[in-house]
């Protein structure tokens, strides 16, 4: 069960024997990749511990408070998952996620007697073409880039490789979000690998709790549908996977890191027969 705080940091005290068990800065890259919770987190309302003393994982209670002055109790676990597929700050906030989006009140006869509530099926999209798995085609449910970075990123790549462009979906062996195809930022059909190009967004929500799961669930799909992954992972966003990328930006001397993660995939030999 989470404890406050002040518990927590003397009971690590004790089992560590020391006054500081977390020296300050020691969690500072693992908290780099939530600038809204860095936001949010002050240490005078959390018995003077900064974020950067607090293990992501801790079953703690901390308190916060959002940019709009709400105040309110929660795990790091809890703040972590919260934006969920949500592209706004209020997501981090329960209280302004409440304003923002007011649950939903059906009147009920008092007499009415309560059926169960059957969760509905869900039907699978039936634009998908019927092709064998793993064969990359043009979606019509695509979704069209959205980052000028992942834009730049693409005509460099192809300006380097000689590979097939224009696909934007891979045939999938199993559903993915209602559809039997799946859609990376970049595909090389040739090499059979898929490129993600991951950041944390404006407010840094992109990439970060609910959807770093919603990201490796899509690496699952590519990969049993005999695809590899190499995601290109900025703005401190760790590895997900073997082959990610780790870099500050996309820039010229990203290519040649992606180059070796590409020939460390399909073999040196391979990879080099389709450069430019």
């Amino acid at each position: 069960m989470p404890e406050r705080v002040e518990l927590w940091w003397a009971r690590r005290q004790f089992s560590k024997g020391v006054d500081v068990p977390y020296p300050v800065g020691t969690y500072r890259m693992q908290w780099a990749a939530y600038p809204a919770l860095i936001r949010q987190y002050h240490p005078d309302l959390n018995a003077g511990i900064t974020l950067t003393q607090v293990p992501p994982a801790a079953d703690v209670l901390l308190l916060w408070q959002c940019e709009a002055g709400h105040t309110f109790a929660a795990t790091p676990s809890e703040q972590r998952e919260r934006p969920g597929r949500e592209r706004r700050r209020s997501a981090w906030c329960p209280e302004c996620s409440a304003v923002a989006k007011p649950p939903r009140i059906v009147a009920r006869s008092p007499t009415a007697e309560r059926a169960p509530r059957r969760k509905p099926l869900r039907t699978l999209c039936a634009k998908t073409p019927d092709l064998p798995v793993g064969e990359p085609f043009v979606s019509v449910c695509a979704p069209k880039p959205a980052s000028a970075v992942e834009a730049r990123m693409r005509a460099d790549v192809f300006a380097m490789l000689a590979v097939t462009p224009g696909f934007t979906a891979i045939r999938t062996p199993r559903p993915f979000f209602d559809h039997l195809e799946v859609w990376p930022d970049i595909l090389l059909p040739e090499l059979r690998v898929a490129l993600e190009y991951d950041t944390v967004g404006k407010h840094g929500l992109e990439h970060v709790g609910k959807r770093e799961e919603a990201d490796r669930r899509k690496d699952r799909a590519v990969r049993a549908a005999g695809w590899e992954v190499v995601r290109v992972r900025t703005g401190k966003l760790e590895r997900l996977g073997p082959h990610d990328v780790v870099m500050s930006a996309w820039t010229t001397r990203s290519r040649e890191a992606l180059l070796d993660a590409l020939r460390g995939i399909r073999g040196a030999l391979f990879v080099d027969a389709y450069l430019r």
